[in-house]
């Protein structure tokens, strides 16, 4: 039975406390789903949104990272999309955007993640109907044109939250990369986006993965996460780290430099340490603002391939999926969440998330 609300974590303003409100809750409408929420993960994103960095309305419902209980399946949603049934009960997560329906860059282009119209749970605003559209709640409607995918028994909770967002992600920023076999790779950031993508390099057959990270526990976790090499960007002036790099890289530099960290300020280095012909996938500068001066004159006479990744393709959210469960015991994803605090401590998770003192922490409704 549905009850008649439930409540959801809202903030009213930037860097403002989180407070618990009531909104009301309806049966699912058509092509909708209610889900009762198991887990939310905070992104970095999220921490960016609340510290208004990047627009988001208030007050706002945050969270995206999210897996939950089929609570009520409205009319026409029957199947995930593998084309599984769906029952009241199942575990399933979902993509973390939907979108307004059928348009040009979805159906020519094929680019639904960047469709006009596109939007996101957990960046609406808490007016908003069905006002619980977000991780920090009880319940969460997906919303119709999402893609929804039912989870296996042997996977934690721990395991699935991240993979609606940072996994898939990197799946599409691996993909972007075109890593072949024994290839060198260099990830610039070892935050959660930096050690799946070290792992998903290793799968896909790296020959060495570098990681670069100026936080002495972020190198040392990444050892465990596929990563070879784990250098101190603080130790160095830049253009010796790029040509350390380099050198490690035989015979001519890295093939491959993915950056997951935020940081444009990374870029000219980035570039100096591939190869001719080398590639460089962005995958971290996400905040409008993100202004680098560089040689781009490298670009061309390195012959470089540079791509940007913003959001992720539906077919990646599948393989984000098959690759953590065939994986989970290669790499111990679930040590990943490391933080776990009930919905009335989103203030302290918050905090805490953006300290940096744990890598992921986890709302538990």
């Amino acid at each position: 039975m549905i009850p008649a609300s439930a409540r959801v974590a809202v903030y009213d303003a930037p860097n403002a406390p989180f407070a618990l409100r009531e909104f009301p809750l309806r049966p699912p409408a058509e092509g909708e789903v209610l889900v009762r929420i198991a887990m939310s993960t905070i992104c970095r994103s999220d921490i960016h949104s609340w510290q208004g960095h990047r627009p988001n309305p208030c007050p706002g419902v945050l969270g995206h990272e999210i897996v939950g209980r089929i609570a009520a399946l409205g009319a026409g949603i029957d199947r995930d999309m593998r084309g599984e049934l769906l029952a009241v009960g199942d575990r399933i997560t979902w993509s973390e955007y939907f979108i307004p329906g059928p348009n040009y860059c979805s159906d020519v282009l094929d680019l639904p993640q960047k469709s006009p119209g596109v939007d996101k749970y957990g960046h609406m605003a808490a007016a908003t109907p069905p006002h619980h559209h977000g991780g920090f709640g009880e319940y969460c409607y997906i919303l119709p044109q999402s893609w929804i995918l039912r989870l296996p028994d042997a996977l934690s909770d721990a395991e699935a939250a991240p993979i609606n967002c940072g996994v898939a992600t990197m799946i599409a920023v691996t993909e972007a990369a075109e890593i072949r076999i024994g290839e060198s790779i260099v990830v610039q950031g070892l935050g959660l986006l930096g050690l799946y993508g070290a792992a998903i390099a290793k799968a896909r057959g790296a020959g060495q993965v570098i990681g670069i990270d100026g936080v002495a526990d972020r190198r040392e976790r990444s050892l465990r996460f596929g990563v070879d090499v784990a250098l101190d960007p603080t130790d160095v002036e830049s253009g010796e780290l790029a040509r350390r790099v380099a050198a490690m890289c035989r015979p001519l530099g890295a093939d491959v430099v993915l950056e997951v960290c935020g940081d444009p300020g990374v870029i000219p280095s980035g570039m100096a340490m591939l190869r001719v012909g080398g590639r460089y996938v962005l995958g971290g500068v996400v905040n409008p603002g993100a202004m680098v001066t560089l040689d781009a004159n490298l670009l061309l006479r390195k012959m470089l391939t540079l791509t940007g990744v913003h959001n992720y393709h539906p077919r990646h959210l599948v393989e984000a999926l098959d690759f953590v469960v065939a994986q989970r015991r290669r790499f111990p994803f679930a040590e990943l969440v490391d933080g776990i605090y009930p919905l009335d401590r989103v203030d302290d998770a918050m905090a805490d998330a953006a300290a940096r003192r744990v890598l992921r922490a986890a709302i538990v409704p």
